[in-house]
């Protein structure tokens, strides 16, 4: 058995590094951000299904599949005074679901929207909302 000896400024430089990362990852996770990448990959889901992120906060969805997708609002399922999103920058779920191929995102492009009122957003992938692809945004 080989024993290995380190000197004083070794040993702190490790301690230092051991140290740094422990508390970034106790400080990241569950913690709100102030913009986010939500991906659609080939499964028909939303990857995170729930989002949390700071008001002001970006949600950026990102089409990581082969088909196009949608991002759209349920008008009944976002705060009183929050502004309706959908791909294809429809103002009302009913416009986005009547024109839903102008708010097609192809595949490896993206989407994004800013909240700018805090509270919980729910919205679908029109295409393929009865497949359960759906999620929640939630500003804090």
């Amino acid at each position: 058995m080989t024993l290995k000896f380190y000197n004083r400024r070794t040993v702190l430089r490790l301690s230092t590094a051991v140290l740094a990362t422990l508390s970034t990852a106790g400080c990241l996770s569950g913690q709100a951000s102030s913009s986010l990448t939500v991906t659609m990959p080939d499964d028909h889901t939303f990857e995170p299904k729930t989002a949390t992120i700071e008001t002001e906060g970006t949600v950026t969805w990102t089409n990581e599949s082969d088909i196009q997708h949608t991002v759209t609002a349920y008008e009944d399922e976002i705060p009183a005074e929050a502004v309706y999103f959908a791909s294809g920058g429809f103002e009302s779920e009913r416009a986005a679901r009547n024109r839903v191929t102008e708010g097609l995102i192809a595949p490896g492009e993206n989407y994004e929207h800013t909240f700018d009122q805090p509270g919980t957003y729910g919205y679908c992938c029109i295409p393929h909302e009865s497949s359960g692809m759906v999620g929640t945004v939630r500003v804090r």
